[in-house]
């Protein structure tokens, strides 16, 4: 029953990702515009879902009190994450949120700060400078 709900769960999100996507409109540049991106993630998720809640594969347990605790608090880093984007700038907002869920996941805060140290800069590279996503690198609280 658990594979079968977080199908459904799944193919919601998916969906709605979708839906939210065909908003997105560029005046220029990219013809595909950028509303591909979402959609090649999202109807893959969708059918993805559909699978799960069709044919379950296993009866997953539901997780206990720490492990809700710490799914609870990567939500709410994540959330925190989304909503700091722009006045703390890309670099500095996805530092924290990688070093915070590395943290998370177990990893020695050496290595969490290493890969957040590497990862920020290079994800923003790729978005902002090959892929030409603009990005916020400096957020509204910096200047």
């Amino acid at each position: 029953m658990t594979d079968r709900l977080a199908g459904c769960v799944f193919f919601l999100l998916a969906a709605g990702y979708v839906w939210l996507s065909a908003g997105y409109t560029a005046g220029f540049g990219d013809p595909l515009g950028p509303a591909i991106f979402p959609r090649v993630i999202g109807i893959p998720a969708m059918i993805l879902g559909v699978s799960l809640a069709v044919w379950p594969r296993h009866n997953a347990r539901w997780a206990d009190g720490a492990g809700l605790l710490r799914q609870g608090a990567a939500v709410a880093l994540l959330l925190g994450y989304a909503l700091l984007l722009e006045p703390l700038g890309f670099v500095p907002a996805s530092f924290g949120a990688i070093l915070g869920l590395s943290l998370m996941m177990g990893a020695p805060p050496v290595k969490g700060l290493l890969t957040a140290a590497i990862a920020a800069p290079g994800l923003y590279l790729l978005f902002d400078r090959i892929m030409g996503l603009p990005l916020p690198l400096i957020g509204t609280w910096f200047g």
